[in-house]
């Protein structure tokens, strides 16, 4: 089968690999109906080490279940199903308390022996606790929106969760990428009915407004943190959901929370130290989020993609081939594409 490798920075390519095969009797096969590129993604594609070897890539798929091993209940061949970004057994004491991204037996897509999920076939080990059956049909139009269930969505709900948003709190979303945009979606699915998306690509934010943004800010720094301000009779928000993972994002984040307010991080950072010394502390700032826990929030935000009251398939604004996915991951970084969708 073909799949889809990364040698270095710049450098992915598709190539012939083995079949994927049962290794465990809790592993299946899945065939890939649909994956995508990662914000994520791009990390390793600007900065990863040359190397004279290919890494498996991807974490975001969904597709048709073709076998399972022995111990795999639930499932069976023909079922359409979404894989969380990490797989888990779903029953060990931190998934039962709905940490699966902490998960005793589970993983990472793409790590060695695994399977990334950029290419026409997937093993999935402890599928039946990854797997997530979905009640479409292979051809379904909701394919795309109920493949950000994998990622994007549950991280920006996850996001706007873990930072208490509710129809009583004034909310503030920094980065106008896919994760930013669907925390917009998660905040106001929460009840918020004030949205500030600090954003400056004016195709996305248009999308931002679509999602539930009432306010938009293309101002950065000092001028950003002021301009949220101004928005909000000098306060600021009660809550920030960073979804970039810079430092700067984090420092405008502190900058525009109300006092006693949270902040929320979701985007994968970069930097080693968080900027929160005593002027954060004595503000009484909450700061919060993490990995999502992907698996934990798909039953939760299923039903509203099923019934199309929310559409986060709407983040992805290009379609590629299996073997064009370069040519994804390029559009990604040139920001010509918001979100890339993979169709093997």
């Amino acid at each position: 089968m073909k799949a889809t490798l990364i040698y270095g920075a710049g450098d992915v390519r598709v190539e012939t690999v083995p079949d994927p095969k049962l290794h465990e009797p809790t592993d299946a096969i899945v065939r890939v109906l649909r994956s995508c590129v990662c914000g994520s993604d791009l990390w390793p594609y600007q900065a990863k080490p040359a190397q004279d070897h290919g890494d498996r890539i991807g974490h975001e798929f969904l597709g048709v279940v073709e076998e399972t091993g022995s111990d795999v209940t639930g499932l069976k061949a023909g079922d359409v199903v979404v894989a969380p970004f990490v797989w888990a057994d779903n029953t060990c004491d931190f998934c039962q308390e709905g940490l699966q991204t902490s998960c005793r037996h589970g993983g990472g897509w793409g790590s060695p022996g695994v399977d990334g999920g950029q290419g026409e076939a997937v093993r999935v080990p402890q599928a039946a606790g990854t797997l997530v059956k979905l009640p479409v049909g292979e051809d379904s139009a909701l394919l795309p929106s109920l493949l950000t269930l994998s990622d994007v969505f549950p991280t920006g709900h996850h996001c706007a969760v873990t930072a208490g948003v509710n129809p009583r709190t004034t909310v503030t979303v920094i980065g106008d990428g896919a994760v930013g945009l669907s925390a917009v979606l998660a905040a106001r699915r929460l009840g918020a009915e004030r949205i500030i998306l600090m954003g400056r690509h004016a195709d996305r934010t248009d999308l931002g407004r679509d999602f539930g943004a009432t306010d938009v800010v293309s101002e950065r720094g000092d001028e950003g943190v002021e301009r949220v301000r101004e928005l909000t009779g000098g306060d600021g928000t009660h809550v920030v959901l960073e979804c970039v993972g810079l430092k700067p994002a984090i420092e405008t984040a502190f900058g525009i929370v109300r006092n006693g307010g949270t902040v929320s991080r979701v985007g994968v950072p970069q930097y080693p130290d968080v900027p929160a010394g005593f002027g954060v502390f004595f503000r009484n700032i909450t700061l919060t989020g993490g990995v999502a826990p992907a698996r934990a929030y798909i039953e939760e935000l299923l039903p509203d993609v099923l019934d199309g009251s929310v559409e986060p398939g709407r983040v992805f604004d290009r379609t590629v081939a299996l073997d064009d996915v370069a040519s994804g991951y390029q559009a990604m970084a040139d920001r010509t594409a918001l979100k890339v969708l993979i169709q093997p």
